[in-house]
C-alpha cells in the first residue's frame, strides 16, 4: 500500500513532531503570479473592455474572471464572485438579469444582447456541451492532497512560517479539458505570522475569550436587529396603503415578522387519542393490583414451588411495566421551520450567520466495516446542505489502518465532482451507493436538460471509484511482514495499532482543495489518536472525547453532530433541522443535544428481527420527549459543545421551579422572592461532583457577578485539572459561538492538535468523569446523556419528514444478538456503577419521569432470569400435571379476563397516536421474548464478572458488510454462538411438553382436557414467542447444525431426567408405597 498525501504524526510525551510529504517532492511551491491574465474558472485569458483595458468582473476584490465566465455566472451561476461572493454587477455591453433594476448606472439597450462576438465557442463550451465527466480527467490530474502544512521532519519546536510550508498548489482538469491551476493565498516569509499565545493564569477576558466579550457580541447584534426593525418599519409607514399585506411592501414585512417567530413548535398529540391511552392505563394499573393480590392470597399448596416462581416473576414483570410505562405519558410531535432560520440566520446575499458544526464519524476495524460504507457516509456529510466554511467532518480511525486512510484519500478526490453535482441538482440521499441504488424516477423535477448526461456521467465515476476502493480492500487483505509503507518508503506509523503515535491528516480544507467548480469544500480530517502499552483507551468514548480536543483546536464548531460510519446523512438539511433547535433563543441555551431516530437500509421486509426497533424510536422516545427529553442511542446526534464540557444550563425561573411531587407536598415558591432565590441558588445548583468551571447564566449578566468569582472559577490550576495541559484548548472552551482566532498559526494548530490527542492527555483531568463521552460502559451513550440531563439540560428528540439518517443494522441471527449483548452488558456496568440512576443525581434537576425511564434503560436486562423461568413454567406444568393457578371460581377469572383486555387496549391504542404498524408491534415483542432468555442472560453474568471479579469480556464491533449474494443473504447465514443455546434449549422442553400433556390427557379421558387448555396456552405463548428464533435456526435450507441439536436435546433430556428422578410434587407416603406394591398393584 502507498499513502498518496502527506499527513502529521506525533507523539507529545516523546517530543515528536513529524510531517511525512510524497516521495522526490521537496514541499508545496509557491504559484507563479498570474498578474489577473488569466481566468481562473476556464484558463482562457480574461481579455481586454472596449476601453482597452483589463476586464474585471468583480470590482471587490478584482478576482480574474474572462467575460464569458462572467456572463455565464451572471445569467445560469450563483450571480457571485467565486472569491468574495460580492453579487456581480452589470458592466455595459452585459444582458440584464433578474436584480439588475435595483443597481444604478448607465444602461447600455443596444449592445445588450451582442456580447458573444468572440468568445461564443469557449462560453458554449463551458455552459456544458462535449463535457467529459468520466475518470480520465482525473487520473490525469493525480495532484498532492492539499495539506494545512508540509513534511519535513521537527525536533521539538515548530519551523517557522516559509512560502515552503504555507503555499498550496492545486491542479485539476477544467471543464475545457487541460489542467489548470488555482492560486491560493499565499505568505511572504519576510511577515511575521502572528500567534495568540494565552496564558490560562490571567483574566481570559483580556484575550476576548470570556463572558464579556460574548455580551458584547450579543448586545451588538441585539442592537442591529433593533435597528433593522425600526428602519423597515418606518420605511412601510410612509407608504400606509402597502400595510394591508397585498403590496410589496407588506409582504418584506411580513418576512421581517417571520424571521423574529419561533424556529420550531410542539405538535400535541390529539386529545382523542392521548386521553382514552392515558385511561386505559389507569385501568390496567387498578386491574393488575387486584389480580396481584388475587396471586399472593391464593397459593397452590401442592405447586407450591412453581407458585412461588410464578408470583415472583410477575412481580418482576409488574414493576417493569410501570417502568417502562408512566414514561410515555406525556408523548409531543416537534415542527421545525427552516424556512424562517433561512431569514433569520442565512439570507441570499449576505453572510451566513449558521453556527459552525463539526461532525464526528468513527471507525475501527475497516474489514468489518467496509471502507466504502465509511466513504459514501463522509461524502454525504460534504454534500450537506449548509455553508461549506461552517462545516468540518472528522473522520476517527481508532484502528490506525492504513486502508481507512487511503480510502479517505480516494474520498476526497471523488468529493471534488460528487459535492458539485450534489448541489447542482439537488439530489436525495448525497451517499451515492444510495442514490443511484434507488428504483425510482430520477428525471421527476430535474429540468436541467445536462442532468441525464451528467448522471450517467458521475455513475460511471461512482464504478470506478468503487474500483479503486475494493481494489485497496483487496490488496489489505494480507500485511507484508516488514508493514505497509508509505509512497516516500517510510513505514506506517500505524503498522502496531496497540503502540503507535497520534496521526492527522488534512484532506480538504477552506484554505485548499475546490471542486470542479472552483468552490470550496468543507473541511476533511483523518485522525487517529496515539495509543501506547500501559495505557487505558477507553474504546468508543475515548476517541470520541479525542475527536472533541482535536476539533476545539482546529476548527471548534459550536456544536458537535457524531455518526457511525454506517449512518450517512439521507436528508441533506439534517443539519439545518438541528440548528432549528440549537439556535433558537427560547430553546438553544438549555438543550444539550438534539436526538434524531435511526432508520435502516437493507432489513428483510418482514423484520424478523425487529432490527427497525420502530417501537422504541417511535413510541418510547416521543414519550421521553413531552418530559426532558429522549435519551442519547449513540448516533445520529447533534450536541452543545458547551454541555459536553460539564457547563449547567441557562434556565428560566419556571425551568427551577420543583416538580409536581415537591409541589405538591412543599407547594411552590413565592413570587416576591423569586430573584433572590435564583441569585442564591444559582452557585449551589450543582450535581454531584460537578462543579463546572462558571455557570453559563453568569454570561448573560455581564460584568455583575463575576468578578467576585473570577479568583475562584479561571485559576490556571483549576484550568488544567480540569481540561487538561492545554492552552489552546482551554482557551477554545470559552468561545461558546464557536471559531479560532484568525491570526492562529496552522503549524502551530497541528502541533497543539498532536498534543490533545495524545495518550496521557487526560491523565489527571475531568475527561470521562464529568467532560465529553462518559467512560465506565461500553454503552458510553446511555451514561453520557444521563450526566447531561442530571444537570438541568433538556434535549430534543427531532423526526423530520424526510428521515435525517440511514444505517445498517444485523440482520443476521447470531450478530443481532452479540449486538443486543453489548447493549445490555453496557446497562449492567452502569446498573453497578456509581451513576447509577437509582441513586445518582439527586441533588440535580433531573425530572422523576426522566429518572423512571433511566432506571428502565438499565435494569432490562435483569429481565431475563423471570423471564427464563416463566418461559419454563408451562413445560413443566404439562410434564408434572400441576399448574402455577389453582381452581378459580367466576369473580377470580374476571381479573384475568381484564387484564388480558388492558394489556392488548393499551397496546393498540398505543399504536394509534404512534402511527406504529401492528407487524412492527408484535416483532418487538417477539425479539422481547427472544433476547431475553438469549443475550440479556449473558449480559447479567458477564457483568457481574466484570465488575466483581475483574474479568473483562472483548468489545466485539458489529459487522457492516454489504449484501453482495443476494437479497437479504446474511439472513439465512448460521453463525455459531452459545447465545442461541438458552432459547433452543426453552423450545424444545415446550415443545416436549406439549406432547406429554397431550399424550397423557388422550390416556386419561375427556376430564383431562379441561386443565391441559390453560397449560397448553401457556406453552404455546412461548413457542409463538420464539418462532422468529426457530426460522432462524433452520435457515433457508431448513437444516440445524448438529451442534445446536445436541446440545439443546443434551440440556432437555438431563432436565427431564431429573425431575422425574427427584419428583418434587409426589408425597413421600406415596412414593413409599408406590415401592411396596410395584407392577403387581
Amino acid at each position: 500500500m502507498e499513502a498518496k498525501a502527506g499527513m502529521v504524526a506525533g507523539s507529545h510525551k516523546r517530543n515528536e513532531f513529524v510531517m511525512i510529504r510524497h516521495e522526490g517532492e521537496p514541499g508545496a511551491k509557491p504559484l507563479k503570479n498570474l498578474n489577473g491574465q488569466v481566468c481562473q474558472i476556464c484558463g482562457d485569458t480574461v481579455g481586454l473592455t472596449a476601453s482597452g483595458d483589463v476586464f474585471v468582473a468583480c470590482n471587490e476584490c478584482a478576482f480574474p474572471v474572462c467575460r464569458p465566465c462572467y456572463e455565464y455566472e451572471r445569467k445560469d451561476g450563483n450571480q457571485s464572485c467565486p472569491q468574495c461572493k460580492t453579487r456581480y454587477k452589470r458592466h455595459k455591453g452585459s444582458p440584464r438579469v433578474e436584480g439588475d433594476d435595483d443597481e444604478e448606472g448607465a444602461d447600455d439597450l443596444e449592445n445588450e444582447f451582442n456580447y458573444t462576438h468572440g468568445n461564443g465557442k469557449a462560453l458554449r463550451q463551458w455552459h456544458g456541451e462535449d463535457v467529459d465527466l468520466s475518470s480520465s480527467s482525473r487520473h490525469d490530474s493525480q495532484h498532492p492532497i492539499p495539506l494545512l502544512t508540509n513534511g519535513q521532519p521537527v525536533s521539538g519546536e515548530m519551523p517557522d512560517a516559509t512560502p515552503d510550508n504555507q503555499s498550496v498548489r492545486t491542479t485539476h482538469s477544467g471543464p475545457l479539458g487541460e489542467k489548470r491551476v488555482h492560486s491560493l493565498p499565499y505568505i511572504d516569509p519576510s511577515t511575521p505570522v502572528p500567534v495568540r499565545i494565552v496564558d490560562p493564569s490571567k483574566d481570559l477576558n483580556s484575550y476576548g475569550l470570556g463572558n464579556v466579550d460574548w455580551k458584547e457580541r450579543v448586545e451588538g447584534w441585539k442592537l442591529k436587529q433593533e435597528k433593522n426593525m425600526m428602519q423597515m418599519t418606518n420605511r412601510y409607514t410612509e407608504g400606509k396603503g402597502d400595510m394591508e399585506g397585498t403590496g410589496s411592501n407588506g409582504e418584506d414585512l411580513q418576512m421581517a415578522d417571520d424571521a423574529r417567530q419561533p424556529l420550531s413548535r410542539v405538535v400535541p398529540i390529539s386529545s382523542s387519542h392521548l386521553t382514552p391511552y392515558r385511561v386505559v392505563i389507569i385501568l390496567r394499573l387498578i386491574i393488575l393490583g387486584f389480580f396481584l393480590q388475587y396471586r399472593v392470597t391464593h397459593p397452590v399448596h401442592d405447586a407450591y414451588p412453581l407458585w412461588l416462581t410464578s408470583i415472583i416473576c410477575e412481580i418482576w414483570f409488574a414493576l417493569s411495566w410501570l417502568l417502562d410505562q408512566f414514561p410515555k405519558w406525556y408523548p409531543i410531535n416537534r415542527e421545525t421551520y427552516l424556512d424562517r432560520l433561512a431569514l433569520r440566520f442565512d439570507r441570499e446575499g449576505e453572510p451566513s450567520q449558521l453556527a459552525p458544526v463539526d461532525v464526528f464519524v468513527s471507525t475501527v476495524d475497516p474489514l468489518k466495516e467496509p471502507p466504502l460504507v465509511t466513504a459514501n457516509t463522509v461524502l454525504s456529510i460534504l454534500a450537506v446542505d449548509y455553508p461549506v466554511d461552517k462545516v468540518s467532518c472528522y473522520v476517527s480511525d481508532d484502528g490506525s489502518a492504513m486502508l481507512t486512510f487511503e480510502a479517505l484519500s480516494e474520498t476526497s478526490e471523488f468529493a471534488r465532482k460528487w459535492v458539485p453535482f450534489c448541489k447542482k441538482h439537488n439530489i436525495e440521499p448525497r451517499a451515492p451507493e444510495f442514490y443511484f441504488a434507488q428504483k425510482i424516477d430520477y428525471l421527476k423535477d430535474k429540468i436541467q436538460p445536462s442532468f441525464v448526461k451528467e448522471r450517467r456521467a458521475m455513475k460511471r465515476e461512482y464504478e470506478e471509484f468503487k474500483v479503486r476502493i475494493n481494489a485497496l480492500v483487496a490488496k489489505a487483505q494480507k500485511m507484508p511482514e516488514e508493514g505497509w509503507t508509505m509512497q516516500d518508503g517510510t513505514p506506517w506509523p500505524g503498522n502496531n495499532p496497540r503502540d503507535h503515535p497520534g496521526m492527522i491528516q488534512v484532506f480538504l480544507g477552506h484554505s485548499g482543495g475546490l471542486d470542479t467548480d472552483g468552490n470550496e469544500l468543507p473541511r476533511l480530517v483523518y485522525v487517529s489518536r496515539e495509543k501506547r502499552p500501559g495505557f487505558q483507551h477507553h474504546k468508543k468514548a475515548g476517541a470520541m472525547n479525542a475527536l472533541i480536543r482535536v476539533s476545539a483546536v482546529l476548527t471548534n464548531g459550536a456544536y458537535l453532530l457524531n455518526v457511525d460510519c454506517d449512518h450517512y446523512f439521507n436528508n441533506s438539511k439534517a443539519l439545518r433541522e438541528a440548528m432549528c433547535f440549537m439556535m433558537d433563543p427560547a430553546l438553544g441555551k438549555k438543550t444539550c443535544y438534539v436526538q434524531f431516530p435511526q432508520r435502516f437500509d437493507g432489513i428483510d421486509l418482514h423484520d424478523r428481527y425487529a432490527n427497525r426497533n420502530i417501537v422504541f424510536f417511535d413510541i418510547n422516545l416521543k414519550g421521553l420527549d413531552g418530559i426532558q427529553g429522549p435519551v442519547y442511542v449513540g448516533t445520529g446526534c447533534c450536541f452543545n459543545r458547551q454541555a459536553l464540557y460539564g457547563y449547567d444550563p441557562i434556565l428560566t425561573e419556571a425551568d427551577l421551579e420543583p416538580n409536581i411531587i415537591v409541589k405538591s407536598c412543599c407547594g411552590s415558591r413565592k413570587k416576591g422572592r423569586s430573584k433572590k432565590y435564583i441569585d442564591k441558588k444559582r452557585a449551589m445548583r450543582r450535581t454531584e461532583s460537578t462543579i463546572p468551571i462558571f455557570n453559563m447564566e453568569d454570561i448573560e449578566e455581564g460584568v455583575e457577578g463575576y468578578d467576585d468569582e473570577r479568583s475562584l472559577l479561571m485559576s490556571q490550576k483549576s484550568l488544567e485539572k480540569r481540561f487538561g495541559q492545554s492552552p489552546v484548548f482551554i482557551a477554545s472552551t470559552f468561545m461558546e459561538q464557536g471559531g479560532i482566532p484568525q491570526s492562529t498559526n496552522p503549524a502551530s494548530l497541528l502541533k497543539e492538535a498532536i498534543h490533545v490527542i495524545s495518550c496521557g492527555y487526560e491523565d489527571k483531568s475531568e475527561w470521562g468523569k464529568e467532560i465529553g463521552w462518559i467512560y465506565g460502559s461500553v454503552t458510553e451513550d446511555i451514561l453520557t446523556g444521563f450526566k447531561m440531563h442530571a444537570r438541568g439540560w433538556i434535549s430534543i428528540y427531532c423526526m423530520p419528514p424526510r428521515p435525517a439518517f440511514k444505517g445498517s443494522a444485523p440482520i443476521n441471527l447470531s450478530d443481532r444478538l452479540n449486538q443486543v449483548l453489548r447493549w445490555a452488558l453496557g446497562s449492567i456496568e452502569i446498573l453497578l456503577s456509581r451513576h447509577c440512576p437509582i441513586w445518582y443525581g439527586y441533588n440535580g434537576r433531573l425530572r422523576l419521569l426522566e429518572r423512571l425511564a433511566y432506571i428502565n434503560t438499565i435494569v432490562y436486562p435483569l429481565t431475563s432470569i423471570p423471564l427464563l423461568a416463566y418461559c419454563i413454567l408451562p413445560a413443566i406444568c404439562l410434564l408434572t400435571g400441576k399448574f402455577i393457578v389453582p381452581e378459580i371460581s367466576n369473580f377470580a377469572s374476571m381479573w384475568f379476563i381484564l387484564l388480558f383486555i388492558s394489556i392488548f387496549a393499551t397496546g393498540i391504542l398505543e399504536l394509534r397516536w404512534s402511527g406504529v404498524g401492528i407487524e412492527d408491534w408484535w416483532r418487538n415483542e417477539q425479539f422481547w421474548v427472544i433476547g431475553g432468555t438469549s443475550a440479556h442472560l449473558f449480559a447479567v453474568f458477564q457483568g457481574l464478572l466484570k465488575v466483581l471479579a475483574g474479568i473483562d469480556t472483548n468489545f466485539t464491533v458489529t459487522s457492516k458488510a454489504t449484501d453482495d449474494e443476494g437479497d437479504f443473504a446474511e439472513l439465512y447465514v448460521f453463525k455459531w454462538t452459545s447465545l442461541l443455546i438458552p432459547p433452543t434449549t426453552v423450545l424444545i422442553v415446550n415443545m416436549v411438553g406439549i406432547v406429554a400433556g397431550v399424550s397423557y390427557a388422550i390416556n386419561s379421558g375427556y376430564q383431562s382436557w379441561g386443565p391441559l387448555f390453560g397449560k397448553l396456552f401457556f406453552a404455546i405463548w412461548v413457542i409463538v414467542h420464539l418462532y422468529p428464533f426457530l426460522k432462524g435456526l433452520l435457515g433457508r435450507q431448513n437444516r440445524t447444525p448438529t451442534i445446536v441439536i445436541v446440545w439443546s436435546i443434551l440440556l432437555a433430556s438431563i432436565f427431564s431426567l431429573l425431575w422425574v428422578r427427584i419428583d418434587p410434587f409426589t408425597s413421600d407416603p406415596t412414593k413409599a408405597a408406590a415401592r411396596q406394591c410395584g407392577v403387581t398393584c
